[in-house]
């Protein structure tokens, strides 16, 4: 089986090097954030920079380039251009929120979705194999792709998480738990994998009854109207087919 070097092994890098571990891959002692990183592409098949975004261009200039190492990173909007100037090149994105690294490795071994590239073939090979050993599924994004592949990704997690901060500011406000909606989430999201997102969508702007959105904005603080009338333009737009 292939071997790794996790650099800067917070949640994401550890996570993988564990279910990697487990799925039969050798893991080499890995390199912590501010450490030497000059030689950690000797002696591994797959060298892993999880580092943040802004921090890959920087430290895998400092790595010193093997021609038999793929240096990789876990980025999800970057290409392959900020790994220069090694040789082989890829980058392996999981497509799940990892909170914690216990958690993301339980995660990383349920079937996940990864976004992947690299350069030359044989590099592309090697991470895809990684995503078969684990069970997941690879997803080939292009570099030009990227930015639109992770702004995707962001609006599926992190903007649904915005969303129910909101949820749960506003039915404060009457004394509702955000738990008394949680069902209702989940009911959604199972309906918007069964039926798509135009299918799926019910309440006042589906049915097209205005005088409830203009109800709701009433009762509204100030402070909560622009991201509730920017979804109510985003529900009209699934409604009309807008491109």
């Amino acid at each position: 089986m292939p071997s790794l070097r996790i650099v800067g092994p917070g949640r994401a890098g550890t996570a993988l090097a564990t279910v990697l571990r487990a799925a039969g891959w050798t893991t080499e002692a890995p390199v912590p954030r501010g450490g030497d990183v000059v030689n950690a592409a000797n002696g591994v098949d797959l060298l892993v920079l999880s580092v943040p975004d802004a921090a890959i261009l920087a430290v895998a200039r400092q790595v010193r380039p093997m021609d038999s190492t793929v240096v990789c990173h876990l980025a999800g909007s970057l290409g392959l251009d900020v790994l220069a100037p090694h040789p082989r090149r890829a980058s392996l994105h999981p497509l799940v929120a990892l909170p914690s690294a216990t958690v993301g490795a339980r995660r990383l071994a349920a079937g996940a979705w990864f976004a992947v590239a690299g350069d030359p073939p044989d590099a592309l090979a090697l991470v895809e194999g990684a995503v078969t050993d684990l069970g997941g599924r690879a997803l080939l994004v292009a570099d030009q792709d990227r930015a639109a592949y992770h702004a995707a990704a962001v609006i599926a997690s992190n903007h649904l998480v915005a969303l129910l901060g909101q949820t749960e500011r506003i039915a404060a406000r009457v004394g509702v738990p955000l738990a008394a909606y949680l069902d209702l989430v989940r009911a959604t999201v199972d309906n918007v994998a069964e039926m798509g997102a135009a299918a799926a969508l019910t309440g006042p702007v589906a049915r097209g009854d205005w005088d409830t959105v203009e109800r709701h904005r009433a009762a509204l603080p100030t402070d909560e109207l622009e991201a509730y009338d920017a979804m109510v333009r985003a529900a009209r737009r699934l409604v009309e087919g807008t491109p």
